[in-house]
């Protein structure tokens, strides 16, 4: 079956939606493709394609400003899969990869979608924009903290551009929501309470045997200290181990945080704390099932952040959400483009609905026709120079909270941290977890 660009907007229900009431009116296939530039077409080069980077070189490919170039992958399968998808909406079988650092040498690629797992963000993106690719990172920008301000020195010093996939930045009524909190519609916000619940079954007891033939587990593990391959660890459940991922801190709490930061204006908080641990089954997985995080920025706000790997009841009737708490009321935004606004007494004075339906459990594509927002503002901002909607230093300011707070679960005490940087504050044990160390000849270069 061949699907057309056109075809894929009308599925995903972009073409007409895309701004989801906002940002452009109610646009016909062609007079959208003039607005996007279908006629300057940025050659894109998607690295990192098994899961949410197969869901995203798909969108990328429905944008008439993209043509996808390459298809890039450790695994052999993932780049057959994503390569199909890609035709069927472009019209033309993109190049198949697997090492990302040839795609990378190749003068025809305008930009780069990093979608890796965690270890590989910042170190890919840093090789990126030196060898002048402008970027498209998936969160969490980093793997620990040092990484996250290498990408900021390297950002401003090869001048490209670097979007962080922090895509509730680009939603419509999201936005609006956030205006609101900021305009004073709740009084002033003192406070704010982030969450995310699952149901994640156990990985179990891996067993140490060969990597299949379709997958490069050399390179897979990159700037990542060697260790055996195991049958519990590719794909997805790397998220679980320190060596590879981030917890769901960072999986899924980085977008709540970035949320209540930027409503309420907060940087860098003065104290830190996380408590909780692994609950729920007796196998390899590292990382908090169960993790509490507390943040103090002075004596201007507090925030709250529950993750619930694997004990599901929604909270507030979502899985995922944030609530700002103000001196007159509060305003909920559960895990859709939507939100609500209650009075003191908890009375519902004001709900803005969203006709996009999104399902923030599925770890692959919750949100496709609301990410094509924030894909073509990168795509603006390459093209236009428009202003946007999510920078370097704002994905690296949720990542870094959330950073900080696996250093003070990890550590087993709270963090005093700096204001003006949010840098550990008298802590040597905890100053460790800053970086990492890293296999040799893969470290990181700024």
């Amino acid at each position: 079956m061949n699907v057309s660009r056109r075809d894929f907007l009308k599925k995903a229900g972009v073409v007409g939606v895309a701004a989801g009431g906002g940002m452009f009116p109610d646009l016909g296939a062609a007079a959208y493709s003039r607005i996007a530039g279908a006629n300057d077409r940025i050659r894109t080069a998607v690295i990192g394609v098994n899961s949410r980077g197969n869901a995203l070189a798909q969108n990328f490919a429905a944008q008439p400003q993209c043509e996808i170039v390459t298809v890039c992958d450790v695994d052999r399968r993932a780049i057959e899969k994503c390569a199909a998808k890609v035709k069927e909406i472009q019209n033309k079988t993109p190049k198949g990869e697997k090492d990302f650092r040839r795609v990378l040498e190749d003068k025809n690629v305008d930009a780069a979608v990093i979608a890796m797992p965690d270890h590989w963000h910042a170190p890919a993106a840093l090789l990126a924009l030196q060898a002048g690719k402008h970027v498209y990172l998936e969160k969490p920008v980093s793997h620990n903290p040092r990484e996250g301000e290498m990408l900021m020195e390297a950002a401003a010093r090869y001048g490209k551009i670097l979007q962080v996939g922090t895509q509730r930045r680009s939603w419509p009524k999201v936005r609006e929501a956030i205006r609101q909190v900021q305009d004073g519609a709740i009084g002033k916000v003192h406070f704010g309470k982030g969450w995310y619940v699952n149901n994640r079954p156990g990985i179990g007891v891996g067993k140490v045997t060969a990597a299949p033939d379709w997958l490069d587990w050399e390179l897979w593990q990159g700037p990542a200290p060697r260790t055996a391959y195991r049958d519990n660890i590719v794909h997805y459940n790397w998220h679980w181990f320190w060596r590879w991922g981030t917890a769901e801190t960072l999986n899924n709490g980085t977008h709540m945080i970035d949320l209540l930061c930027w409503g309420m204006n907060l940087e860098y908080p003065t104290r830190i704390s996380s408590t909780g641990g692994r609950y729920f089954y007796r196998d390899d997985w590292e990382t908090p099932d169960t993790q509490t995080v507390g943040m103090q920025f002075g004596d201007k706000a507090s925030l709250l952040w529950e993750g619930y790997s694997c004990s599901g009841k929604p909270i507030e009737g979502s899985p995922v959400g944030v609530i700002f708490y103000g001196e007159a009321g509060s305003l909920y935004i559960a895990g859709g483009n939507e939100y609500r606004i209650f009075d003191k007494k908890g009375k519902l004075v004001s709900e803005v609905k969203s006709d996009i339906a999104i399902n923030p459990q599925n770890q692959v594509s919750p949100a496709q026709q609301l990410d094509a927002i924030h894909i073509v503002n990168f795509f603006d901002a390459i093209q236009k120079g428009t202003p946007q909607n999510v920078t370097i230093r704002d994905g690296h300011q949720c990542t870094l909270l959330m950073q900080l707070a696996n250093i003070s679960f990890r550590r087993g005490k709270s963090l005093d941290i700096d204001p003006s940087d949010g840098h550990i504050i008298g802590d040597a044990e905890a100053q460790r977890f800053w970086s990492r160390s890293y296999e040799p000849g893969w470290e990181p270069k700024a």
